[in-house]
């Protein structure tokens, strides 16, 4: 039976260990990419070179992505973790070392930044693969709501907490901070008691890629809610133009930004804890377009919006639709798949989820030169409406109904 409210996911001790340590890592993660923007922002007022960042956070989406999730169909899951961690911790020293020393070009920043998501590319297909296997099939919405809920909640405090502390401290502080999170994950991920993982396949390197985009091709309820994800996002994003809103439009500083920053995650929990309470839409996908729709209105409203409050509300709403939106996708992933193929899934979807965010942010920066932050967001939001509505009219599995999604095979053991 299923359980009563994605709560009740949190009785399952290694599932348990791993949502604590990765809340307390997504924070020291969400710390960081504040300071980066602001640092970035603070070296060169440029925003096109703001628009860079998401550019560089995407590419290694596209290297590294697809055989982070070859490895994570093959390998041990929680020893992946424990290792790509290592590598993100040293990757937080060296910003430490480098601004402390007043080394902190461009170019180190633009480095490290590549190198992490680089990292994070390996690391993000064996946690998300992890995740089935700690809990029964009957509660993967609740875990898939309780992994958002996570991040959300992290959200909301790390970039609030960062300002306070680049206000107040130091870059190479904040920086050192997030190394803690990175432990933490290390920790939880070697306490996870060892199961039995499904492999069948024997396929390697790009034959084993091909296979998953195969089952992919084959699913397509997968393959579109993860390209309606893509297109809505690319012409949402913005949040690397928030620290000229937070100056130019609304007359603050790193304080500011860190409230722009927090307002989406707030309603993103809001929405996360709503829907950890309700059940799951017959008919997911059209549920998704209905957060899309909303996603992309509250864009349009930021982006017209003098008033600081009234932008904060905006921002929220937008991630009060995302949160949900992200849940439903999440489950019916998790829901599709079977064990065998989840890490390479995980990575395609990565790659769509990450990948129109970050090309994303890229448009927006290159917008923002020519016509202005505020233009360049407002026109987005159309564009993630008119991507919404196109969607419901092209692609009709979308109204696919939750009862007609096949089943797969479940683990032997929940830890």
């Amino acid at each position: 039976m299923p359980a009563n409210n994605a709560f009740s996911t949190l009785r399952h001790a290694d599932f348990r260990k791993l949502w604590l340590a990765d809340t307390l890592s997504i924070l020291g993660w969400q710390i960081q990419r504040m300071a980066i923007t602001w640092q970035v922002y603070e070296l060169t007022g440029d925003a096109l070179l703001l628009g860079l960042l998401g550019l560089i956070r995407f590419a290694p989406v596209i290297i590294f992505g697809l055989f982070g999730g070859v490895v994570a169909d093959r390998g041990d899951r929680r020893m992946i973790l424990v290792w790509t961690h290592i590598a993100l911790l040293v990757s937080s020293v060296v910003l430490v070392l480098a601004t402390a020393s007043g080394h902190d070009t461009l170019l180190v920043i633009y480095a490290v930044t590549f190198a992490s998501a680089a990292i994070n590319a390996l690391a993000g297909p064996a946690r998300q693969a992890l995740i089935p296997n700690l809990v029964p099939r009957s509660e993967l919405a609740g875990a898939a709501t309780m992994a958002n809920l996570a991040m959300q909640a992290a959200s909301v405090v790390g970039p609030a907490v960062g300002g306070i502390l680049i206000a107040s401290t130091s870059l190479a502080i904040v920086y050192g901070l997030n190394a803690i999170g990175f432990l933490a994950v290390i920790v939880a991920a070697l306490a996870i008691k060892a199961r039995p993982e499904i492999h069948t396949h024997t396929e390697r390197g790009l034959t084993a890629i091909k296979a998953g985009f195969v089952f992919l091709w084959q699913t397509p309820i997968l393959l579109t809610v993860m390209g309606l994800d893509f297109i809505a996002t690319f012409f949402g994003a913005f949040s690397n133009l928030l620290p000229i809103f937070a100056d130019e439009i609304f007359g603050g500083g790193a304080n500011r930004l860190g409230l722009l920053l927090s307002a989406p995650a707030a309603g993103a929990v809001v929405g996360s804890l709503v829907f950890g309470l309700m059940r799951m839409p017959v008919r997911p996908g059209l549920g998704m377009v209905a957060c899309v729709i909303g996603y992309g209105a509250c864009i349009v409203g930021f982006g017209l919006s003098s008033n600081l409050w009234l932008a904060l509300l905006f921002l929220a709403g937008t991630g009060a639709a995302d949160s949900i939106s992200m849940a439903m996708r999440h489950t019916i992933r998790n829901l599709v798949t079977p064990d065998a193929y989840r890490g390479r899934i995980a990575s395609a979807h990565s790659m769509f989820a990450m990948g129109g965010p970050q090309l994303g942010e890229f448009r927006a920066g290159i917008m923002a030169s020519t016509m202005g932050a505020p233009a360049a967001v407002a026109i987005g939001g159309v564009g993630t409406i008119l991507a919404a509505i196109g969607a419901v009219r092209m692609v009709p599995q979308l109204a696919s109904r939750l009862a007609d999604l096949p089943e797969v095979e479940e683990p032997e053991h929940i830890g």
